[in-house]
């Protein structure tokens, strides 16, 4: 468990084999626990802020991100792989900088992080109760004990579950059985991300023709030949219609 320290102010990041990123290296080791510790990346964060956009009418407040989070950038980049990070104080949500974001586990049962996860936990269940029409409400308890389990297994396979899919797994919940259609537009988002890629000019170069590209007699009469025969004719493959 990590423990109260104002030492943070860097550290170090690797690519793991299930693309996440994780922590080998900090500024105050001592006050942190290594096994296992993940970081969020740049597009991570955006999309875990994207999501939290939905709960605004249930009650969630946004700055609760802001506070929940140590926040880091890139200082430079180590021949071994390894991403050297610098701990900053800017915004999650204002700044233009891609950021990276260490969740405050300080104190896992009461602190930052810890509140950030109940409040989303609140105004999940609040939204599904809302837009899905139940028999019996829907229970914090309920989607709690359902996460755990999931969390449980994969701590059975070994393995750590990365902060990044502890909070998804909160904020896009649904329990079996269900579906849920909030009616979100992700095509502005693929539009921006595609206008992202720089215009590529094309230039064309000519070829100069050599005796190698002159044409013989008999590939000529090849070619008529082909001419004169009957075009074949393609007719379009129906597809049968996908089922509503």
């Amino acid at each position: 468990m990590a423990k109260p320290s104002s030492q943070l102010e860097w550290c170090i990041i690797r690519l793991g084999d299930d693309m996440n990123w994780w922590v080998v290296e900090i500024s105050n080791a001592i006050h942190w626990d290594m096994d296992g510790l993940s970081i969020i990346d740049p597009k991570q964060i955006n999309h875990i802020i994207d999501l939290c956009e939905s709960l605004r009418s249930y009650g969630f407040d946004p700055d609760l991100i802001n506070s929940a989070f140590f926040k880091f950038r890139i200082e430079k980049e180590q021949k071994n792989g390894h991403v050297h990070l610098t701990r900053v104080r800017s915004s999650l949500l204002e700044s233009e900088d891609q950021l990276f974001a260490l969740p405050e586990i300080m104190d896992e049962e009461k602190g930052p992080y810890a509140d950030f996860l109940d409040q989303i936990t609140n105004s999940r269940v609040k939204l599904l109760n809302e837009l899905i029409e139940f028999d019996e409400s829907l229970t914090i308890d309920e989607l709690e004990e359902e996460i755990r389990g999931r969390q449980n297994n994969v701590y059975f396979e070994g393995r750590a579950v990365h902060f990044f899919s502890e909070i998804t797994a909160i904020l896009e919940y649904v329990p079996a059985g269900f579906e849920l259609d909030i009616g979100e537009d992700t095509s502005t988002s693929k539009k921006e991300e595609h206008d992202e890629f720089p215009d590529i000019d094309v230039v064309e170069e000519k070829i100069v023709e050599d005796e190698t590209m002159k044409w013989d007699e008999d590939a000529n009469e090849n070619v008529d030949e082909i001419a004169d025969e009957e075009p074949i004719v393609v007719k379009p493959r129906r597809g049968r219609p996908r089922k509503k």
